[in-house]
């Protein structure tokens, strides 16, 4: 919140799990043109303006975009209540369809880099390989940077749970981080099968349709993996207890559960949603915000967040 980034600001916000920690010095005194171990607005859009190439047509329609809608919102805000049922029904209409038409521009989006990303890895593994046959085995410095999506493989064994008797209990207060059984249960169970929709020799089962009156079809499961720095691991918890608090009590909060790997600062956050838009909404309150600012000087490397929706009622599983 002062206007500049530092190198590790900078890296913290860049490092895609590709770029090693040498070359993202690099590209940091590159892009400070003005020499002063700190980043400002000016020399961030000087360097990248300068390789935008056909992304120029897009930001730029963007930014008009985001300027309509604003607009558009405005409007509303001002005429709905006013309106007929019917032109109710229509704005409700419009902000739907706007809404599933930017949602299908971000998996497109979404898809785009997961493709860049994993052709980049393959790349850089075949060139290290190579370099290796020849130079031995030194191996160059590469962030262990995971970004959204990219699941690592699960050793559902280290996992520990909190318990009343344990130290980090009694900084969350009681209850908070309470066994549940059932809820653990349920988790592995999420666990095995992403691990085995992960496989490629996966065999699908045919679909069951369920229908309950009052069922929810689908619920928002967010996993959330973060390792904190020892120094701060005090000052972490005090601001995830925070957090816990101010996100169980909202309406669309289904359930919060806390893992933390045994002999290691690294915690794992459950948060069960509603549905997909109550999550979207909770991740703007300022108590979200906070703890995400927060987390920059607290964790190590970036936060890992994995999302999906599962169903909340079928046959042998239930929510």
């Amino acid at each position: 919140d002062d206007g500049k980034l530092s190198f590790e600001e900078f890296k913290a916000y860049f490092a895609d799990g590709v770029l090693s920690g040498e070359e993202l010095r690099d590209l940091f005194h590159t892009i400070d043109t003005h020499n002063t171990n700190n980043l400002d607005t000016e020399e961030l859009c000087e360097y990248f303006s300068q390789h935008l190439g056909e992304y120029e047509n897009v930001l730029t329609a963007l930014e008009d975009l985001n300027l309509s809608i604003l607009k558009a919102m405005g409007k509303t805000k001002k005429d709905y209540q006013e309106a007929s049922n019917l032109k109710q029904f229509v704005t409700r209409f419009l902000l739907k369809e706007t809404l599933n038409q930017l949602q299908s521009l971000q998996n497109s989006l979404e898809c785009a880099m997961e493709i860049t990303e994993e052709q980049t890895r393959q790349e850089r593994q075949v060139k290290y390989c190579l370099c290796c046959s020849r130079q031995g085995p030194t191996k160059p410095e590469v962030l262990s940077i995971q970004w959204p999506g990219k699941r690592s493989s699960r050793r559902v064994q280290r996992h520990k749970i909190f318990s009343p008797n344990s130290p980090q209990f009694n900084v969350y207060g009681a209850g908070l981080l309470e066994e549940d059984n059932q809820w653990m249960t349920q988790i592995n169970r999420l666990q095995k099968l992403i691990d085995r929709l992960e496989k490629k020799d996966l065999k699908l089962e045919p679909l069951e349709e369920v229908i309950e009156g009052n069922t929810k079809p689908h619920i928002m499961l967010v996993q959330r993996q973060m390792s904190v720095r020892e120094e701060d691991l005090e000052e972490f918890q005090l601001a995830l207890k925070h957090y816990v608090e101010s996100a169980s009590s909202q309406s669309g909060c289904l359930r919060i559960s806390i893992q933390k790997l045994s002999n290691e600062s690294h915690y794992t956050i459950y948060e069960f949603w509603e549905n997909s838009s109550v999550w979207n909404s909770h991740r703007q309150m300022n108590y979200s915000k906070t703890f995400q600012r927060s987390n920059v000087d607290f964790l190590e490397t970036p936060e890992l967040t994995s999302t999906m929706l599962v169903p909340g009622n079928y046959p042998g599983f239930t929510i």
